[in-house]
């Protein structure tokens, strides 16, 4: 059975930036394995495979890849697949919302069509929670080839919100584009705090932060987009009470080492001091269209 594919770059405006993704459009009959392997081909950040919706409120049912394994929610699949849905079955000028289903839970996405391209908003299935480890200044200096003065305000800290990040604030953007794993003191920091990437950010020129993720042990050396960090960013800037009551939005870069820039929109929703919502949005491009045509599959 020839199953069909698509390729978007997502949390973009132009073909060939972003964060690449792979949509397997018929998944029905393909089991875990498959999949994972199906992934591994594809080596992209990660690969959505869509089946029916499990109830009749949902656009689609998602299980979402990386080369190295399944988790349960990411942003950039989440927003280009509602791109992809919306254009596809409903026409390129639908404005609306949908419900993706994942592992994590229903993921509601608004998505609407400004300046000629179709943008969409993801509203975080759950909200970030603290981890307990916290690790040292020093170490994820050491880890990161940087000095602790090239080290932010932000405590170094882990926050999950499906998937986990250690979030380390930068002072610049030098210090930032000077950051790079360094092994094996990288890997054995995030075996210490149990997580496998870390989101390096700092103040941007041109935007409210620029940032970095880094996932070796993830096939991911460097993720030129990471929608469900953004997300979860939400809980220690509103933890460290860098973000007032109400409605706060802000703009994030990330990819610009690189080559692949990406921008994100960051939304955080404030109510007696405590974290409500968390939303990021962005755009998506289509790339690439084909048919994956193996025995067996």
């Amino acid at each position: 059975m020839k199953r069909r594919f698509v390729t978007l770059d997502v949390f973009t405006d132009a073909a060939l930036a972003g964060n690449p993704l792979a949509i397997v459009e018929e998944a029905e009959g393909l089991d875990t394995a498959q999949m994972q392997a199906i992934a591994r081909e594809f080596n992209l950040s990660e690969t959505v495979f869509l089946f029916p919706p499990r109830r009749p409120d949902h656009e689609a049912q998602l299980r979402i890849f990386t080369p190295a394994g399944e988790i349960p929610f990411a942003g950039h699949p989440t927003i280009g697949t509602a791109i992809h849905l919306a254009t596809t079955r409903h026409g390129p000028g639908f404005e609306g919302r949908l419900v993706l289903g994942e592992k994590a839970g229903p993921v509601p996405v608004r998505v609407w069509s400004e300046s000629g391209r179709m943008r969409a908003e993801l509203t975080a299935p759950v909200l970030p929670e603290q981890g307990t480890v916290v690790p040292t200044r020093s170490d994820c200096a050491a880890a990161l080839g940087l000095e602790e003065d090239d080290l932010g305000r932000l405590v170094p800290q882990l926050w999950r919100g499906g998937p986990g990040f250690l979030f380390i604030e930068l002072a610049s953007l030098d210090a930032l584009a000077r950051a790079r794993p360094i092994q094996p003191t990288f890997d054995a920091l995030m075996s210490r705090v149990g997580e496998l990437g870390a989101y390096v950010f700092t103040a941007g020129e041109d935007c409210d932060f620029q940032a970095r993720m880094f996932a070796p042990a993830e096939n991911m050396p460097e993720d030129p987009a990471t929608g469900s960090a953004t997300a979860i960013l939400a809980g220690p800037l509103v933890g460290q009470g860098r973000v007032g009551e109400g409605e706060t939005v802000f703009r994030l870069r990330q990819g610009v080492e690189m080559g692949r820039p990406s921008d994100l929109v960051l939304r955080i929703e404030v109510e007696g001091g405590q974290l409500r919502a968390a939303h990021v949005a962005g755009c998506a491009v289509p790339v690439m269209r084909g048919e994956i045509d193996l025995p067996g599959l």
